[in-house]
């Protein structure tokens, strides 16, 4: 699916405009079945990803948040075309929102995949990944289940595996303090394309939820 419109690659989640939480959606009208296993992408794009993985594992629920509401918009066109009923995409800041949106214990999987890094000191407090959303996860996750995390930043690598090796409800299955060689097999995101067309190294994390 080509790219549908150019936007600015980031989105200042601190803005006034984004701290008003995004209320839940009635979940048993968008999917046909809301009590299939529900996978979470947090940051998922223009929805190129969750969309190939709707269509590969219809036994599944697919729910990407994101912030670009264009891309939210997109994602759901799409879906529509094609007919999907196990996939949808809230526009919604993540941070503010991911608290109230779900039932504990509903997620099976979660996915960070390639988060705005913010280089700059002053803005790191911009980032998705923070002590706050890994005790969120924590909650929201099944038992067992997992958080995958991929980042071609290093920096941004490092402390998302710093935040989640510090909860006590998280064990990283590369060991304490290391990135995995073990990443499940999935569908790359356009991120992760353009990296390996780089060759880029990509950091990749799995965590289990215990």
């Amino acid at each position: 699916m080509a790219r549908l419109i150019r936007l600015r690659e980031h989105v200042n989640p601190l803005s006034i405009q984004f701290r008003t939480p995004t209320p839940p959606p009635d979940w048993h009208s968008i999917y046909r079945d809301w009590q299939l296993p529900l996978s979470l992408d947090l940051g998922s794009g223009q929805g190129e990803y969750l969309l190939g993985m709707a269509q590969q594992y219809p036994d599944r629920n697919f729910l990407g948040l994101e912030i670009r509401q264009p891309l939210v918009e997109y994602g759901n066109s799409i879906r529509s075309a094609l007919g999907l009923n196990n996939v949808y995409f809230l526009f919604c800041n993540i941070n503010q929102t991911l608290p109230g949106l779900l039932p504990q214990g509903k997620v099976s999987e979660a996915t960070i995949q390639f988060p705005d890094p913010w280089f700059k000191r002053r803005q790191q407090k911009r980032r998705l990944v923070n002590a706050e959303l890994v005790n969120t996860l924590a909650q929201l996750l099944v038992p067992q289940g997992k958080v995958l995390v991929q980042s071609d930043v290093l920096d941004t690598a490092k402390s998302i595996l710093k935040q989640f090796d510090a909860h006590p409800q998280f064990h990283n299955t590369a060991g304490v303090g290391a990135f995995t060689d073990r990443y499940p097999e999935h569908i790359p995101t356009e991120r992760e394309l353009w990296a390996m067309r780089k060759e880029r190294p990509v950091y990749r994390m799995v965590f289990v939820r215990v």
